[in-house]
């Protein structure tokens, strides 16, 4: 009599080798994707960093390309006031310091500059703080692997 392949008094379920054998493929996927998901999540950052010190810059010089009737519009902070913000936070809240926006003279305060987002725009993607130095003219992000920097 030939017996069955499959017997119904038989346990069903995974030998210990089949199972090693699952976790052994799921290590090797893992040391292979978990590096490649790291890269990607530090580039992320560097982009969302990069992006965000190119609108600090903007809203502190202003930007040359947006103009109407011949006329700079979006002159930021340093182009309404006269000079650069001594602090990021100037470009939120009107220092006492400066005048109120005058139309007629085009000078003061006309910000805020730059979107407040509960204060997010003085931390970098890693959550370090800017560094802002007026008199060196330049933003910079040290929470990366590189510094991240623009000048103006």
């Amino acid at each position: 009599m030939i017996e069955p392949l499959w017997r119904k008094d038989s346990a069903g379920g995974f030998t210990l080798i089949e199972v090693v054998m699952i976790i052994v493929v799921l290590g090797i996927l893992a040391a292979v994707a978990i590096p490649r998901f790291t890269d990607m999540t530090e580039s992320a950052k560097e982009a969302a960093t990069q992006r965000e010190l190119v609108l600090l810059k903007r809203a502190i010089v202003g930007d040359a390309s947006v103009v109407s009737g011949g006329k700079m519009v979006n002159r930021g902070f340093e182009g309404d006031v006269g000079f650069a913000p001594s602090r990021l936070e100037d470009l939120v809240a009107k220092p006492d310091s400066v005048a109120t926006y005058d139309p007629l003279t085009r000078l003061g305060w006309n910000g805020p500059y730059i979107d407040s987002d509960n204060g997010n725009y003085l931390r970098d993607a890693w959550e370090s703080a800017y560094s802002y130095v007026p008199g060196q003219r330049r933003i910079v992000s040290n929470g990366g692997s590189d510094s991240i920097y623009v000048t103006f």
